[in-house]
């Protein structure tokens, strides 16, 4: 960590001689043990070291920034060259500003040595456990790896925080064979701290391959009717990270686009959902310890019994809006459970879809949204009916929101976030022929 300290000091020192009135810099170093599986056979085993920084400057209320992946003098010099000229020629900014100094701090979380040898055996025990127990999944590929790194930020107001921490991560693609058919590949990740942990038995993998072996008898949809989709976890991951870029986002409140840009304080949700951003939860693996704003990095709540409580701003959009920076600049979220199961959700609904993974293109300004539903099941009267094909499904996340169903109390915890199953009424479900 020292050596790391003196390169952040030697380049904050070296944009100062530059002429920057303000600068900041991310200095940092670690290395990844990677093991990969191709079509249900090892056929990667590496170790990858990485160092770098990222540096910003301001000058004349303009702004510079430069990024190198080498920490050597000459790749450094040359980076803080580049960083002092992209000020001269920046756009004048009031709003452009560095951190204060509040309390300087020292993070270490996580598995700080990896233990290969017990990583691999449970790597090899998943192999071993779906080519026995799922034999109709294809694992196209597997990408296993234990993650260390160090990491300091520092800036010319005096503000000084190290991080230093280690975990394990698992990215599946698979997809489900039989003699006729072929199902549409999906994807599983989960990130967490113990190298003997059951790859099969984490998060929602299991029920995953599950599903997709029952994809192997699906059927394309036909017809269009409105009714209720119920969003899996992974999925429904996905749909609040488009909400919360789309409607509490920097851009989103600079621009003034954002359909809740006066809701704060105001109802824009269902009274049972709960939205948190939770990277110092002892359920997050490894969760931001710094923002990338260069403070301590707290955990907050976006909405709060369906009550907007806040947006998820930078410091820099903050002072461009006016509105209060987020406490944490983190994508770990959790949305609260439910008091129903998902058993009981799904028996309530008439006409609906279990979306496990959707495909379409960016949300609009106000919300809409269309795609298809991929790896999904038709649900009716109360029952999943089967597995469907390219089918579509539309509506508007500002009034899905405010139109659910039910949350499940079951949830699902992929270490960098936690999720239940949601369901939303006034979703259009159509053919995609």
């Amino acid at each position: 960590m020292e050596n790391l300290k003196k390169a952040a000091e030697y380049i904050l020192s070296s944009l100062k001689d530059g002429g920057a009135d303000d600068a900041q810099v991310s200095v940092s170093e670690g290395r990844v043990e990677e093991f990969n599986v191709d079509a249900g056979e090892f056929s990667l085993i590496r170790s990858v070291f990485n160092s770098g920084a990222s540096m910003k400057v301001i000058k004349d209320m303009r702004k510079g920034t430069a990024a190198v992946n080498q920490l050597d003098k000459e790749a450094v010099d040359n980076a803080v060259a580049e960083c002092l000229a992209a000020a001269e020629t920046g756009v004048r900014d009031e709003a452009l500003s560095i951190s204060q100094k509040e309390e300087n701090l020292d993070f270490v979380s996580g598995a700080l040595s990896p233990d290969k040898e017990a990583f691999f055996r449970s790597l090899i025990k998943f192999n071993d456990d779906v080519k026995e127990q799922f034999p109709e999944i294809m694992l196209e590929q597997v990408i296993a790896s234990y993650s260390y790194g160090k990491h300091v930020f520092a800036n010319t107001n005096g503000v000084l925080f190290t991080e230093e921490d280690g975990s394990y991560s698992v990215s599946i693609m698979y997809s489900a064979h039989n003699e006729e058919n072929v199902t549409s590949f999906n994807c599983a990740a989960v990130d967490y701290l113990d190298p003997n942990q059951d790859i099969l038995e984490s998060a929602d993998i299991r029920i995953m391959f599950e599903r997709a072996v029952k994809e192997l008898e699906s059927k394309p949809f036909s017809g269009k009717f409105t009714g209720t989709a119920v969003f899996s976890p992974a999925c429904l991951c996905d749909f609040i990270s488009n909400i919360t870029d789309s409607f509490a986002g920097d851009l989103a409140l600079i621009e003034g686009t954002s359909p809740w840009k006066d809701s704060l304080g105001k109802e824009v949700a269902g009274k049972d959902f709960t939205l948190s951003v939770i990277p110092l939860s002892e359920d997050i693996v490894c969760g931001e310890k710094i923002t990338s704003d260069g403070y301590k990095a707290e955990n907050y709540d976006i909405i709060k019994d369906g009550i907007l409580q806040s947006f998820c701003l930078s410091e820099y959009a903050a002072r461009k809006t006016g509105l209060s920076r987020s406490p944490s600049t983190s994508g770990c979220v959790r949305v609260n459970e439910g008091e129903k199961s998902l058993q009981e959700i799904i028996s309530g609904i008439e006409n609906g879809i279990l979306v496990c993974r959707f495909s379409g293109g960016e949300p609009a300004g106000n919300g809409d949204f269309s795609g298809v539903a991929k790896n999904s099941f038709l649900i009716s009267d109360g029952k999943i009916a089967g597995a469907i094909t390219e089918t579509m499904i539309s509506g508007n996340l500002a009034q899905m929101l405010k139109n659910i169903n039910g949350i499940s109390r079951e949830s699902v915890n992929y270490g960098t976030c936690i999720m239940p199953y949601a369901a939303f009424d006034g979703i259009t479900v159509s053919g995609a022929n």
